[in-house]
């Protein structure tokens, strides 16, 4: 069973969806009663970083998240939870995020042209390293973001795009991963991201 982290910052619809489609069975947890019986744990989310990292500690999932980390359980996040799992993040002043990703969350703007849509908003293309998240796909294999931060100054990362620059599109370090893009609104290709996260 798949352990889907809410915390109260994202339409979670599309994802249980995806992870229906692939035959996979989730459960929704808005605090840390259960989530432990989880095989593996998504932590989603949009919005700011610190709103969320708030809403994770008063529930008692920020420091449950890193507990599982540390017991080796796979975790993925997605978007504003894969910038969660950095050490912190830049935006709208400075907060302390899990600590399992090395880096921090800084805005595009400092990095992309002058001209550049902020957000990035749309499909890009991937390149990557091989890793078990991505053992289906194929170098080039386009996803779907939405981001106005990116990681920075990460030694765990598996894969960039291109916008302009080199931003970070996903991240690992052993049993944590990463997507900045959102595979359950990718397609075939972010189904078979999610698929390869459940057999990890």
């Amino acid at each position: 069973m798949i352990g889907i982290v809410d915390c109260g910052v994202g339409n979670l619809f599309s994802l249980k969806s995806s992870l229906k489609a692939i035959g996979a069975e989730a459960k929704l947890f808005s605090s840390s009663d259960g989530l432990r019986s989880a095989d593996r744990i998504i932590l989603p989310g949009v919005g700011a970083f610190g709103d969320a990292a708030k809403k994770l500690r008063s529930s008692g999932l920020f420091d449950e998240i890193k507990r599982e980390a540390e017991s080796g359980k796979p975790i993925l996040g997605i978007c504003l939870g894969m910038q969660l799992l950095f050490e912190k993040s830049l935006e709208f002043g400075v907060h302390e995020g899990l600590g399992l990703i090395g880096g921090e969350v800084r805005p595009i703007a400092e990095v992309i042209p002058k001209g550049y849509k902020i957000p990035h908003i749309g499909w890009n293309g991937l390149e990557f390293i091989p890793h078990p998240l991505f053992k289906y796909l194929n170098e080039g294999d386009s996803v779907y973001f939405v981001h106005s931060f990116y990681g920075a100054d990460c030694p765990d990362v598996i894969a960039t795009t291109d916008y302009g620059a080199k931003l970070t599109a996903a991240v690992a370090r052993k049993n944590v991963m990463g997507c900045q893009f959102h595979p359950e609104k990718s397609g075939k290709v972010g189904l078979s991201i999610l698929k390869a996260f459940c057999e990890v």
